[in-house]
């Protein structure tokens, strides 16, 4: 497989975990401020949506990078001894190194980088976030297979 088509899946993969992941962020921390009693209107949520979309590039994305240029590789492997685990294994790759990456800041640095991920469902959210992205990796570098003739 080329690898600028490794490559353009990888940035493809890495972006949607990326957007996915920080726009969830942003909702669950609006949903704590909600949980306290003001309203947060649409108008707000959109603009602290956009500016977190900007602010996390500098700390998020690098750190998402990471998590996704050390997993997608170790799936790899794995595939070349199960390719029919294929999908699954990507899906789960990025969820796992997006969780790892939230479980090993907490445990080594003794830091939440990400606020949401204080609640089990803020951490799940993220790790969805990279099992979109691992899916769209399967998708974008899955090898197209001769169509199979009639009567074989």
């Amino acid at each position: 497989m080329p690898m600028l088509r490794v490559l353009a899946a990888y940035l493809v993969a890495l972006c949607a975990t990326y957007l996915i992941g920080s726009v969830a962020a942003t909702q669950f921390v609006l949903q704590e401020v909600v949980a306290l009693g003001p309203e947060v209107p649409w108008p707000v949520r959109l603009e602290t949506t956009g500016q977190d979309l900007v602010g996390l590039a500098g700390s998020y994305l690098p750190l998402l990078a990471l998590a996704l240029v050390l997993a997608l590789p170790v799936a790899a492997g794995l595939f070349r001894l199960v390719p029919a685990a294929r999908f699954a294994g990507y899906l789960a790759a990025g969820f796992v190194a997006v969780l790892a990456l939230h479980l090993i800041m907490k445990a080594v640095f003794g830091v939440t980088g990400i606020a949401a991920t204080r609640s089990l469902a803020g951490l799940l959210a993220q790790g969805a976030a990279g099992a979109v992205g691992g899916a769209l990796f399967h998708v974008l570098t899955a090898g197209r297979r001769p169509p199979v003739p009639h009567g074989a």
